[in-house]
């Protein structure tokens, strides 16, 4: 093997996992694994912790639809020191909320250190709904899909690397089983969808964190759940992650040394009743 060996984390989103299911609760399966293999290609889902995040210099963090690409031999990935980040804040976000969303990026240059890009808000909110489908996962719409895509692209333009996207999510969401360490996120269905649409579009790293104003009151949660409950955003874990994901470069590209090709993941590890998706049936099918 002449490829540093590589195992590929995949733990789909919105589905009700039992591990990964619920904000970082897959963190110490991918620490596990981040020490066993030489080097673990994995998503936000798995990474993003709301406030808390623990960087892995051998984990890639690549967002569930070029993962999909990737597998698929369509797109390769290529590592990077470190990304700008632009950000995306939806026009629904209230003033005050925003300003918290602007704390946690100048505190994120200031203490991380990371190299965060310009910021827009979009032209009008984006009208985020959310839903179950028959089967319960989670789902939802975005009502102004084209204002979230032009916001991205000037940040594009004006430099930015990877995009995190902030979107403004209902208040009245039920989000009592999902407290108590049972159900599915409610929200993790449109998050995909938000974070897919761009990295289909603009073929640049995305991940999404939802706006919402925290409890005036906290009340007990399950542990699993907790992550969600100790800061006022979701945000933090997102920059981090999106600092250093690789970026996505058309297979027919000219191969630099450290690109990796779906050809060099040697294992993959999913729930074993969601081991369905696009990606690992590409993967499945080289073999």
């Amino acid at each position: 093997m002449s490829h540093p060996y590589t195992s590929l984390l995949l733990i789909p989103t919105g589905i009700g996992a039992r591990i990964g299911g619920f904000a970082g609760d897959a963190l110490p399966v991918a620490r596990t694994l981040a020490a066993a293999a030489e080097r673990v290609i994995t998503h936000p889902n798995v990474l993003n912790g709301a406030s808390l995040f623990w960087p892995m210099g051998n984990v890639l963090y690549v967002e569930g639809y070029g993962l999909d690409q990737f597998c698929a031999g369509v797109w390769n990935l290529r590592p990077v020191r470190q990304n700008c980040v632009g950000v995306v804040l939806d026009a629904g976000i209230p003033p005050d909320l925003q300003q918290r969303h602007l704390q946690v990026m100048q505190a994120a240059q200031a203490t991380l250190g990371l190299n965060i890009g310009p910021w827009r808000l979009t032209r009008q909110p984006l009208g985020v709904s959310v839903g179950f489908s028959p089967s319960g996962a989670s789902q939802g719409s975005l009502a102004q899909p084209d204002a979230l895509l032009e916001t991205a692209q000037e940040l594009v333009r004006l430099g930015a690397e990877a995009i995190a996207v902030v979107a403004r999510f209902p208040d009245d969401l039920d989000f009592s089983q999902y407290e108590q360490g049972r159900g599915v996120d409610p929200l993790a269905g449109v998050e995909a969808l938000i974070s897919h649409l761009v990295v289909r579009e603009l073929r640049i790293p995305c991940a999404h964190a939802p706006a919402f104003y925290p409890e005036t009151f906290p009340k007990p949660v399950h542990p699993r759940a907790a992550a969600e409950e100790v800061g006022f955003t979701f945000l933090p874990s997102v920059l981090v992650g999106l600092s250093y994901a690789p970026q996505f470069v058309k297979s027919g590209d000219p191969v630099q040394p450290g690109d990796l090709t779906a050809e060099q993941v040697d294992s993959v590890i999913a729930p074993a009743t969601a081991f369905g998706g696009p990606g690992l049936l590409h993967l499945a099918s080289r073999y």
